[in-house]
């Protein structure tokens, strides 16, 4: 059994006293039949939502979800420049974003890697939980994050969070907007969106995005353009259709493919320029990606519809990329060693999703169902093509503060490797609502899913065949006229190919997800508040056996396992008129759950506290004047590593990152906006997920100016 730690209690009751009493500051709701929540992040003009499907499918409010949901609104994006994906997330709760390399990202919730991401409630399954580029923000409406595990809407995956981002939809009024803007580092970017009806029962939208950046890194430079395209066509009174289409690219000149050592020889700490690369002056990474989406809905009668939908997705990679690796002399900065590598990548995914949901009557209340089928075809192929001699160059080189990216041009013919992989996952599922008493709600279900996996990976097979049923069980009760408790109980899991001392794949990596939370509307509805307690457990996770392992054939066994435990407070909304907030405190503990593996599964590199709040202000004697901040702030994080036979601790400190922005209303359509990131001028590592890390942007700043029809 996985050993369990007890929560600090006293932590626990400063928490809960600060959620509740904020109720006294409380009105009682006037309309009690609308159940309104506030967006995270919401700023003056008090956008809020009343459901987000990423959970349940059963069009259900975020109150009557028994999970923590976080939903990031298209006005904070707009407000605080988050233009992609790893921005947004920075200003959500309970995440970390591990930002290993400048075009391959991490995130971690709850102390699991995030695997699960969904594009309007689609999921799109991943091998791992990497990103490679960036994810730009500027075609969807809302970013919402489940927290904890959500296997029954998703299928294989972690006890971490699921990411659901929600694309702007055609509307039937004409509207159009633009924005301009130029920032530090030659950043300049382009922003044109228009939607309008094509007739009385079509719409379509197109959003074109354009970015040119240098950057606060020596030599990386960046080029990404997007473009999408939506319609939606009423085709009878019961029928709707709608299809998008995203295709964006991003080019980037001189990446990082690994980032700075982290200690001398003699153990201390590296402390580089904040500018300081590793990349060459010949290397780069482009990702190109093009995705399609088709939806087709049908209303059967007022509470029922059947909505079928299908993606197509290519992602594609093209890179010629420099390594270094090595400890540098603390003496003179040389020791270090590189060598280049050409990467291709090219993977497509194609998405099935038929589901049915609606309302129905028994016992005198209204309950909700859906069920559905899902499946996922997907296929991967790689190719890494090495030179461990021209690329060679970093003995003879002077040190990393000196280096300007002049390593020797590649031959790239030393050495050829790859993967071609193949996999398809099958799923149904089932989940209903069920409305017991007025006060009391029951969500119960499941999702049975066949995974089947085969090809090689440089070397290592991927065949693997395994079936999981996902139940899941909660409960919200209504125990006052604004205040909701909840508990829910769900489980994961993620096949692994990894094979054990029979050449036999291990079973799948099995989890656990535990919630226990209270959720209040507060202040006439313009406050929302949440407290969640979190258990989360994974079991089973392949490990390499070093009595079996021989230098040719690495030997797994299954590992106990994570336990990873902890809580997370949330406060947003409007507090007065002119000021809104989003507040959140999150705290994690993780532990291995055999002590043994404690080193070889659990790395200290995430943080066990997290604060994020988000501000904005409206001037009241200046009209059209508003002023916002937005602060991150992360405790010490730290990483062991091995110094030849010496253990060296490579540590982050607590640090905080505040962005400003100011926001005025020139006239009824132009405005202008002023933001200022890292205003403090913060060093920090950008992350300890590796081994190397890099730093991220010192204090910069932004200037744009928006339209509006």
């Amino acid at each position: 059994m996985m050993s369990k730690k007890s929560f600090t209690l006293s932590k626990i009751a400063t928490l809960c006293a600060v959620a509740l009493s904020t109720s006294a500051f409380a009105e009682q709701a006037k309309d009690k039949d609308i159940e309104r929540v506030s967006v995270y992040g919401q700023h003056h003009k008090n956008y809020i939502t009343e459901q987000a499907d990423s959970a349940s499918k059963l069009g259900i409010t975020i109150k009557e979800t028994p999970q923590s949901i976080s939903v990031v609104s298209r006005a904070l994006m707009d407000d605080f420049s988050l233009d992609d994906i790893n921005a947004v997330l920075e200003s959500t709760p309970g995440v970390t974003v591990e930002q290993i390399e400048t075009d391959r990202t991490y995130f971690k919730a709850r102390g699991f890697d995030i695997t699960n991401f969904q594009v309007d409630g689609l999921g799109i399954p991943q091998d791992g939980g990497d990103v490679h580029g960036t994810l730009d923000t500027s075609i969807y409406d809302r970013i919402e994050i489940v927290r904890g595990a959500n296997g029954i809407m998703t299928g294989a995956g972690t006890p971490a969070a699921t990411v659901n981002m929600v694309l702007k939809k055609p509307t039937y009024t004409t509207q159009a907007s633009a924005s301009a803007s130029v920032g530090s580092w030659n950043k300049n970017r382009l922003e044109v969106d228009v939607s309008g009806a094509l007739t009385d029962n079509h719409a379509m939208r197109a959003v074109v995005t354009k970015q040119r950046s240098d950057s606060y890194l020596d030599r990386y430079a960046t080029d990404l353009t997007l473009g999408y395209i939506a319609y939606e066509g009423q085709l009878t009174d019961s029928t709707k259709v709608s299809v998008n289409y995203i295709r964006q690219s991003k080019d980037a000149d001189s990446p990082l493919w690994g980032a700075l050592p982290l200690f001398y020889d003699d153990g201390t700490a590296t402390d580089f320029d904040v500018s300081t690369s590793t990349a060459a002056d010949w290397s780069y990474w482009n990702n190109d990606n093009e995705h399609i989406f088709v939806e087709l809905e049908q209303s059967l009668g007022t509470s029922w519809f059947i909505r079928a939908r299908y993606a197509h997705m290519t992602n594609e990679q093209d890179s010629e990329l420099f390594y270094v690796y090595g400890t540098p002399s603390a003496e003179t900065g040389l020791g270090l060693t590189g060598y280049a590598s050409e990467y291709d990548y090219k993977d497509q995914q194609n998405l099935y999703d038929l589901y049915a949901t609606g309302d129905f009557s028994l016992f005198g209340q209204t309950h909700n169902l859906v069920f559905g089928v899902s499946s996922a075809d997907m296929n991967y192929q790689d190719s890494s093509l090495y030179d461990y001699t021209t690329g060679n160059g970093f003995p003879a080189m002077p040190p990393l503060e000196d280096f300007e990216g002049n390593a020797p041009i590649p031959t790239l013919e030393d050495a050829y490797n790859g993967s071609k992989v193949e996999a398809d996952q099958k799923s149904a599922y089932a989940s209903a609502r069920f409305k017991i008493t007025e006060p009391l709600a029951i969500l119960a279900g499941g999702r049975y899913t066949e995974w089947d996996s085969e090809g090689l990976s440089y070397g290592n097979s991927k065949v693997n065949s395994s079936e999981e049923f996902i139940p899941y069980i909660g409960a919200v009760y209504d125990f006052a006229e604004n205040y909701t408790v909840y508990a829910s109980y769900t489980e994961t899991f993620a096949p692994q190919s990894e094979q054990d001392q029979t050449g036999m794949a291990l079973d799948p990596i099995t989890g656990e997800s535990k919630e226990l939370g209270i959720k209040a509307q507060l202040l006439d509805g313009q406050l929302f508040a949440t407290f969640a307690i979190f258990d989360a457990l994974q079991d089973g996770i392949a490990l390499p056996d070093t009595a079996l392992s021989t230098p040719d054939n690495t030997v797994y066994y299954a590992a106990e396992g994570i336990n990873s435990d902890g809580y997370e407070l949330e406060l947003s909304g409007r507090l007065t008129d002119d000021l809104s907030a989003s507040f959140s405190y999150s705290h994690v503990d993780i532990e291995a759950g055999d002590d043994a593996n404690e080193g070889k599964l659990v790395r200290d590199y995430t943080p066990e506290d997290q604060v994020k709040v988000a501000l904005n202000y409206q001037v009241p004697v200046i009209e059209g004047l508003s002023f916002g901040a937005n602060y991150r702030w992360q405790a010490k994080t730290s990483r062991v590593q091995s110094n030849g036979t010496i253990p060296t601790v490579t540590t982050q400190g607590a640090y905080g990152l505040l962005d400003l922005v100011a926001t005025y209303q020139v006239t009824e359509r132009i405005s202008a906006t002023f933001n200022i990131n890292n205003v403090t001028d913060e060093k920090y590592l950008h992350s300890l997920y590796w081994a190397q890390g890099y730093y991220g942007a010192p204090r910069h700043y932004a200037f744009s100016i928006n339209w509006q029809l």
